[in-house]
């Protein structure tokens, strides 16, 4: 006797399909849809900081709170962690700090690793190139992101209802 139903596994959407279709169908412009979800890229890159962020900044820039959200959430946690080696490398070389050194600490950081290590003086040399490595990766991801979803959004809606331009 065959299933008159569907395979559960066929029928359920594509993860970036649902995505794609939820991000066009925002009761908002196409501008506000792709600053949001940039923004939210943004700041879902900056470790600690994510979903909180990304609606504060909707908020003051007066974009898309869902789109930020979103952009946040894809972003958030896992990215920040593979961006981190690579975030360190960026920031010390924009400013100017010796990568072997800043390696250095890392490494005494991660071996000998305790709370009140936080506040040494040889774990701000990491700090302050991770951090501006962060802001740079995460302002570049932002706005590719954000011309990204513009395109996409406007393509989209123009094809959809081909007399609104």
């Amino acid at each position: 006797m065959t299933n008159p139903l569907p395979d559960p596994v066929s029928r359920r959407p594509n993860f970036w399909q649902v995505l794609y279709e939820k991000l066009v169908k925002i009761n908002d412009t196409p501008q506000k849809i792709a600053l949001g979800f940039g923004l939210g890229v943004f700041a879902g890159i900056l470790p600690g900081t994510g979903p909180v962020a990304s609606l504060v900044l909707a908020v003051i820039f007066r974009v898309n709170r869902v789109a930020a959200l979103t952009g946040s959430l894809l972003t958030n946690t896992w990215l920040s962690f593979v961006t981190f080696l690579f975030a360190v490398k960026v920031g010390s070389w924009v400013t100017g700090a010796q990568w072997s050194e800043v390696q250095e600490s890392v490494k005494t950081l991660w071996q000998d690793f305790r709370w009140e290590n936080l506040f040494d003086v040889s774990v701000m040399r990491i700090f302050y190139p991770l951090i501006v490595g962060y802001v740079l990766i995460g302002l570049t991801l932002g706005l590719v992101t954000y011309f990204l979803a513009l395109t996409v959004v406007t393509a989209r809606r123009k094809r959809i209802n081909p007399g609104n331009r």
